[in-house]
């Protein structure tokens, strides 16, 4: 069956009440029984109409009450029945936002737009991400922005960093606030006479000249973006502008008229105008604009410098001959040659040459690393003196820079838990400004009778009143905060992450490759009496344990397999070789059964090792970790045992030290015996150890540690890690780790270095602290300024500074975290 539709009444919601329509992408349906289920799931929603699902075009048509339900709860419902509906998210540039009020606007017209299940939008780099249902959305989305009064463009998904965040032109807007400031200074600069008995001021004429060009010129973008925001039955900051400004400019046109029209004309002094303050105010707002966009593009710089290190050509090898072609023409498996000193155009393998290699940019890693024949290369980093043949693995999108290019943009373009309740609030506030505004100029009327006087203390409150502040307070934080970290080699996926950072009172490390090098050596091996009576013997048996060992991945593995091949042993051929999760391996040699691994291993075959207790436990207690190897067909017997070294980081103890310092408790997860674990653990320095964890335990044990010390923090590099890493309340991949590891984790180190787990501590908490510190001033501004422009004690030219500089201060504090340097240095 192609197609099932529900065609019986609906019984929970009336077709009448069903005025919004939703198709949602649904992947895993195979049968009839699929289309029930998926039905069945949606038919309990108290709200659904008419529900329509397609099989063969994997789809759902569902039509609802928007009154009682919302897209994410249909979406919800079709996930609990057991499937998947399949989102894409759109990144859309937008144009003409000046303020929080813009922000909710823009939000509440994507999110009206049928299809468009979610909207984040953002002030600071002015742009939007939506999560659609499919394709055809995008232009219905980018229609709505407009009608509310914005411009917007889809954003290229061909590579990150390509399209920079469409700030104003600085020539245009620099050279509307040099006349700005020129037309207005001959109207301020005579009341700094007034206080001396100088009136200096030029006549009323002169005054109307001078003002009128800044109000209805450069001041022009406050009475469109104003009336786009009534024709959308909102308010923004220009609204507040033009309606403050306007007040002044016309209360004294007013009077100049009346002036002029007076028989008294030319024999008494002329009255006190409020052009100047209309003036002024408008190229204060202008100033601050173009000094506040300087800074946002300040704050984006972390993405542009991530996008230079992006070559434009590759040098490509093809049958024998050299050619530099551009990067877009290179392929998944295409030769490029590096010369000294160039950068590396694509992500590869060495495949002849050596060099010297330059990551700073890319990994944070302070100098220059020794890379040689098959090791891995990042694009965007540079070439020492050696030249390099390189074999392509990764391009475009699929590069190690564009994906961080991409975990950055998409950190910076997410919105902090603190920062939804920020737009709600900047929702109503213009609403709620003219409001008081209004309750002002009435209460001023009844009670002094002063209309001008009234009017200029109504306008100092629409004035000093500006949301901007609140809009950019978080955003500009999260950005430069990302920004500094990514220069620094730490990529933070989202916002949400800061906030968990900032809460972390413990941190959980795996050992091996996170603590120690990750690169164990066999330290020791050793047969039991009786089977490795000579050397003969005991290298057979150790080309026995290579060849079982050969195809696993387990660093204790690699190190036996690296001590046959170091002594130029045979390996013989394995067969019916097995993991063992948690244990070991098992595989056959001939008719021989053979068993590697850990006691456990051992203990689940019968073995006692009783009689090497004494000499594993010294071995243990001085760092290493003990393999047993055995014989299991016939009778079960302890053949050989060995031991590895794997030795701490450099940087590990002073890890734990720093984060000591900052009251964060260290905790060791190892799957090593406890004495090794321990050994390790107080010669760095770490608080507790949870040994013999099997990888599948440790998401158990993240979640025994939360009860024990609250919000935790795993660190991990492998696989095996990545549940443990989803687990915790904060997962931190190491660079050198996987790529399922990465994806689980909330922060990626690209050096692998656990000193750098303390930094990402550091400049989460740094960025929080900025994030408080913005919106504490952003409120201040409004919470402080409106109470006194109600009752008379600023100066309508004061509030307006005040207004246009709120946001300026804001992003320079913001601005202040591009300083912010890891603990090592760079």
């Amino acid at each position: 069956m192609d197609l099932a539709t529900r065609t019986d009444t609906p019984t929970k919601a009336d077709d009448a009440h069903a005025s919004a329509r939703l198709r949602l992408p649904v992947s895993g349906m195979t049968c009839g029984s699929c289309v029930r289920r998926v039905e069945a799931g949606l038919e309990r929603l108290d709200g659904t109409g008419e529900i329509a699902v397609n099989l063969a075009g994997e789809h759902v048509d569902i039509a609802y009450d928007p009154a009682r339900l919302a897209p994410g709860d249909l979406i919800a419902a079709v996930e609990a029945a057991g499937y998947d509906v399949k989102l894409r998210e759109i990144d859309l540039a937008l144009e003409g936002m000046t303020c929080g009020s813009c922000v909710a606007r823009a939000e509440k017209a994507l999110l009206a737009t049928p299809g468009v299940i979610t909207a984040s939008v953002n002030l600071a780099t002015e742009r939007a991400r939506i999560s659609v249902t499919d394709d055809s959305v995008i232009d219905d989305a980018i229609r709505a922005v407009t009608d509310a009064g914005y411009t917007a463009q889809r954003v290229s998904e061909d590579l990150p960093g390509t399209d920079a965040p469409a700030y104003p032109d600085d020539s245009r807007e620099r050279l509307h606030v040099a006349i700005g400031i020129a037309l207005s200074a001959p109207l301020v600069l005579p009341m700094l006479g007034m206080p001396f008995g100088y009136h200096w001021m030029p006549p009323g004429w002169v005054q109307v000249l001078l003002a009128t060009p800044v109000q209805f010129w450069l001041g022009a973008r406050f009475y469109v973006s104003g009336w786009k925001a009534l024709k959308a039955r909102t308010g923004n900051m220009e609204l507040l502008v033009a309606m403050g400004t306007s007040a002044g400019y016309f209360l004294s046109l007013y009077m100049l008229i009346g002036y002029w029209l007076s028989p008294h004309a030319g024999m008494h002094h002329e009255p006190e105008y409020y052009f100047e303050a209309a003036a002024v105010i408008i190229t204060l707002v202008l100033l601050g604009k173009y000094l506040e966009a300087r800074a946002k593009r300040k704050t984006a710089d972390a993405v542009r410098a991530l996008a230079a290190l992006r070559p434009d050509t590759a040098r490509l090898r093809r049958a024998g001959t050299e050619a530099v072609v551009p990067i877009a023409q290179v392929r998944a498996g295409d030769i490029v040659v590096v010369r000294p000193g160039e950068r590396v155009p694509v992500d590869g393998l060495i495949r002849e040459g050596e060099s010297e290699i330059d990551e700073s940019m890319v990994t944070g890693e302070s100098l220059p690393v020794h890379r040689e024949e098959g090791a891995r290369v990042i694009g965007g980093s540079i070439n020492g003196s050696g030249r390099l043949i390189i074999e392509t693995t990764a391009i475009g999108q699929d590069t190690t820079l564009s994906r961080i290019m991409k975990l950055v943009e998409g950190a910076q373009a997410s919105k902090a838990p603190i920062q939804k309740l920020v737009d709600k609030v900047a929702a109503i506030f213009v609403p709620v400004v003219v409001v008081i505004a209004l309750i002002t100029l009435a209460s001023w009327l009844a009670f002094d009778g002063d209309v001008e006087k009234a009017i200029v203390i109504a306008v100092t409150v629409l004035v000093i009143a500006c949301p901007c502040a609140l809009g950019l307070a978080t955003p500009t934080a999260i950005m430069a905060g990302t920004g500094a970290a990514a220069s620094n080699g730490i990529l933070i996926k989202d916002a949400e992450m800061l906030e968990r950072a900032h809460a972390i009172r413990a941190v959980a490390f795996d050992k091996t490759g996170t603590l120690t090098l990750g690169k164990p050596a066999l330290a020791g091996f050793t047969p039991v009496a009786g089977e490795g009576e000579n050397q003969g013997a005991t290298d057979d048996l150790l080309a026995v344990a290579a060849a079982l060992q050969e195809g696993s991945e387990h660093p204790l593995a690699g190190a036996v397999v690296a001590a046959a091949k170091e002594k130029g042993l045979a390996l013989p051929q394995a067969q019916a070789v097995k993991a063992v999760p948690g244990r070991g391996i098992e595989g056959s040699i001939g008719d021989a059964r053979y068993a590697i691994g850990s006691a456990r291993q051992m203990a689940d075959h019968g073995i006692a090792l009783d009689d090497l207790a004494d000499a594993a436990q010294e071995e243990a207690a001085r760092g290493r970790s003990i393999s047993y190897m055995a014989r299991i067909d016939g009778t079960p017997r302890l053949i050989a045992w060995m031991s590895f070294a794997d030795q701490p980081r450099e940087s590990a103890r002073a890890a734990v030290a720093k984060l000591h310092a900052i009251g964060i408790t260290s905790i060791m997860v190892t799957g090593d015996n406890e004495a090794a674990a321990r050994a390790i653990a107080r010669e760095i320095g770490i608080d507790a150890v949870r040994a013999e964890v099997a990888p599948d335990d440790k998401a158990r044990i993240v979640a025994e540690l939360r009860e024990t010390y609250g919000a935790i923090a795993m660190v991990g590099d492998g696989v095996n890690d990545a549940p443990a890493l989803a687990a915790a309340d904060l997962g931190i991949a190491m660079g050198s780790g996987t790529d399922v590891a990465m994806e689980a984790a909330g922060i990626t180190l690209m050096r692998s270095d656990p000193l750098a787990v303390a930094d990402a501590i550091d400049v989460a908490r740094r960025t929080r602290s900025k994030i408080k510190q913005n919106l504490f001033w952003a409120f201040i501004y409004n919470t402080g300024g409106i109470p006194l422009a109600a009752f008379g004690l600023l100066n309508p030219i004061i509030a307006g500074a005040a207004m246009a500089f709120s946001s300026v201060s804001v992003v320079s504090n913001a601005l202040l975290l591009r300083r912010w340097k890891p603990a090592g240095g760079r």
